[in-house]
């Protein structure tokens, strides 16, 4: 099998096919382009995420907290907590722990969440640090995005834009060769990337707004992040390229590397669905935190995924172009 998350088919034939729901406490059951679990309690839903790094080693700690804590906030809820389970190899010194769980409370007390548990051991079934973290929140259950929603016509919007965590990870996982390469200013944007990975802010706003559906963009990139809404949803789309944002610092790596910046990972962006006459609410909104977004589509009728100038189907998501690289 391929690195990286599984497959639509794997997930669906490997996986999905394997699960019974049992409980009616259980709102919402795992699917492809669906974040959260939903649990019924009463007048309230707890929201639950859980995800890991695996990609890389630098930064951890803040990856490790915003990817969960960004699924929260893709259903436009705001995250509470946090737990994380810290799997490290045999050599692992106390200072790198310690690093990571500065790194990670710095990140949560910027979300203002806590970390309230987890996992942490030394151990030869990994040969380099891996994160997993589970995010918690809570919301009214009257105040839950309808996930049913998403209409023909609905406008796509991505915010910031494409390949932001790939970017900053491949930074610093090869600052060297691409300081000599492209000099520092390149590998210093690229690494600052990471420093806007959170879209917990928009995921927030774009909730009060009303919008139709939401989903972070992790592995498979943009186009992967699109695809897997119009499966979950039964739809279609049409993406223009030349409306999605790529920062100078990922043009240059994906050009160098060849590599696709629309397949690359990029926590920081999220894909919001939203009717046509709510887009100038959101607008302003945004406008007024400083969140920067574009239009880059909207859905259709079930079939054609397509992007470009209409002519060119979007696959399914596969192996994340990040994983050529480190």
């Amino acid at each position: 099998m391929k690195i990286g998350k599984l497959s639509t088919d794997q997930l669906k034939e490997l996986i999905f096919s394997t699960l019974n729901k049992k409980r009616e406490e259980i709102l919402v059951t795992p699917n492809i382009g669906e974040d959260c679990a939903y649990v019924d309690f009463g007048d309230y839903v707890c929201v639950m995420s859980t995800d890991p790094i695996t990609g890389t080693s630098e930064e951890i700690g803040k990856l490790a907290v915003h990817i969960t804590c960004n699924d929260i906030a893709s259903s436009g809820v705001s995250p509470l907590g946090i737990m994380l389970t810290i799997m490290a190899p045999s050599g692992t010194t106390e200072k790198e722990i310690r690093n990571i769980m500065l790194d990670a409370s710095s990140e949560a007390d910027k979300l203002n969440i806590d970390i309230i548990g987890g996992h942490t051991e030394i151990t030869d079934a990994v040969n380099r640090i891996v994160i997993s973290a589970t995010g918690v929140g809570k919301q009214l259950k009257s105040k839950l995005i309808n996930k049913d929603k998403p209409k023909v016509g609905d406008l796509i919007v991505l915010t910031k834009g494409a390949g932001i965590e790939g970017t900053g990870i491949i930074c610093f996982e090869k600052e060297d060769e691409l300081k000599n390469l492209f000099g520092d200013s390149i590998v210093q944007e690229g690494k600052s990337l990471l420093d806007n990975i959170s879209v917990v802010k928009e995921g927030i706003i774009a909730g009060k707004v009303g919008v139709s559906c939401m989903h972070d963009v992790t592995e498979g990139g943009v186009l992967g992040a699109v695809w897997e809404m119009c499966d979950l949803y039964d739809l279609g789309c049409s993406v223009y390229n030349d409306k999605i944002h790529i920062n100078e610092s990922t043009k240059v790596i994906c050009d160098y590397y060849n590599i696709n910046p629309l397949r690359l990972i990029s926590s920081g962006s999220m894909i919001i669905g939203i009717d046509k006459d709510k887009i100038n609410l959101l607008k302003d909104r945004f406008d007024k935190e400083d969140i920067e977004f574009s239009v880059i589509g909207e859905f259709t009728e079930q079939g054609n995924i397509l992007v470009g100038n209409g002519n060119e189907n979007i696959d399914p998501p596969e192996s994340d172009e990040l994983y050529k690289i480190v």
